[in-house]
């Protein structure tokens, strides 16, 4: 009998730290979360924060977006930017975001978009490279994405602005570099997962919000209808 308990405690264990969860009939991702958690972040000020820290004492969307000149991942921010914090409060739950960019953009990025909740970033790739956020190039299809209010040339206009802005002529991430999203914890519990394929592939918002407990949200492009 000890032997078939021990045999059973070790399949739960294997199933924690090795999950899979699949959105719609396409596989997502498989996280280990032995692989992730020693792996660094940085905040605004280039302090290092452990990637297991972070979602270690509660529930927490994670979420791993493009460059930060991008166009369709600063509209997508700015989604997020209008979620109510008593929403997620009433559920318990964080909202992070990182990027791909240094620690010094986290500041005006965070003032373009609005966002006032927490934002680091992985300049290495580190965490972008372990969770296997693919690097592809090219424009998904704008009409798929419930976040990018632009027109595909507008959009390029506004990101060429801001690129030749003085404070903004360097690196700001990898421009094919992908992103995923996750909602995680308490500790090493994965609820939800999305691999980006293309830059309009991001998890919509409200979907993210949905499986982490939080109160849907009416977006330009996603209405909903609201309590009164």
């Amino acid at each position: 009998m000890a032997d078939i308990v021990d045999k059973e405690e070790n399949i739960v264990q294997e199933a924690v730290q090795n999950i899979k969860i699949s959105r719609g009939l396409r596989p997502e991702l498989e996280f280990e979360f032995s692989k992730v958690e020693n792996l660094f972040v940085y905040n605004e000020t280039g302090n290092k924060i452990r990637f297991g820290d972070i979602y270690k004492k509660q529930k927490t969307i994670i979420v791993f977006v493009r460059h930060f000149l991008d166009f369709i991942a600063k509209e997508y921010v700015e989604d997020f930017a209008v979620i109510p914090v008593e929403y997620l409060q009433e559920a318990d739950v964080r909202l992070v975001l990182i990027g791909p960019a240094p620690y010094r953009f986290i500041k005006s990025f965070k003032q373009a978009t609005g966002y006032q909740q927490t934002l680091y970033c992985d300049p290495e790739l580190d965490l972008y490279k372990t969770l296997g956020c693919p690097k592809k190039g090219g424009v998904g299809d704008l009409k798929g994405s419930k976040h990018v209010k632009s027109g595909f040339v507008m959009g390029i206009l506004r990101s060429t602005w801001r690129a030749m802005r003085e404070e903004a002529r360097t690196y700001q991430g990898d421009v094919q570099q992908q992103g995923c999203a996750l909602v995680v914890g308490p500790g090493d519990v994965l609820h939800y997962s999305h691999i980006d394929q293309s830059s309009t592939d991001h998890a919509p918002i409200n979907e993210l919000l949905k499986a982490a407990g939080v109160q849907a949200v009416s977006f330009p492009k996603d209405p909903r209808v609201q309590d009164l």
